[in-house]
């Protein structure tokens, strides 16, 4: 099944997780795939208990979308070719030929503190638990937000965080 809007196609098919994101077409980096919808909803809300809690993604503090096809389909990769901007715009990050399945690292949306998932990507570069963007490593936190691929408030928090790390180890001066 195919969805987007002119040129810019994905399908849906089979892969070794069951089910995935196919690019229809080749992208180049920063070129935008598909824009990720869904209903939102609160963080206390009873979805997070079920089943289909685990197809949320988180687009700020305290909110999140249940993605909706063909969004949904989007696997997880320790090494992504694609990633999320502006909360809902799924993008290329390298170069993705036509056939190509598409993943982003679920990681870049997380700043939850409580759910994990092992992680299957098969990557040589498997990180082996999905987990909050703060649990990243240092470089691979520095790479994707220099991307620009990390849900606004997460990155936001980031340049708080490093602002007064960077303070706080500023060398003190003698008068």
């Amino acid at each position: 099944m195919g969805w987007g809007s002119g040129n810019d196609s994905v399908r849906v098919g089979s892969c070794g997780l069951g089910r995935g994101l196919f690019a229809g077409r080749g992208y180049d980096p920063g070129e935008l795939i598909l824009v990720l919808c869904g209903a939102r909803y609160g963080r206390d809300d009873p979805i997070h208990g079920t089943p289909g809690g685990a197809n949320l993604l988180q687009t700020g503090w305290r909110t999140y979308i249940l993605l909706e096809p063909p969004g949904v389909f989007a696997n997880h990769s320790c090494n992504p070719n694609a990633g999320i901007r502006g909360n809902r715009r799924l993008v290329a990050i390298r170069p993705i030929a036509a056939g190509d399945e598409i993943r982003f690292d679920y990681s870049t949306t997380m700043a939850e503190n409580f759910w994990t998932m092992p992680c299957r990507c098969g990557d040589p570069a498997c990180r082996g638990v999905v987990e909050d963007f703060a649990r990243l490593p240092r470089l691979i936190q520095d790479r994707y937000l220099r991307l620009g691929i990390v849900q606004g408030f997460i990155a936001r928090d980031q340049q708080h965080i490093r602002a007064a790390a960077r303070r706080t180890a500023a060398p003190c001066r003698t008068v």
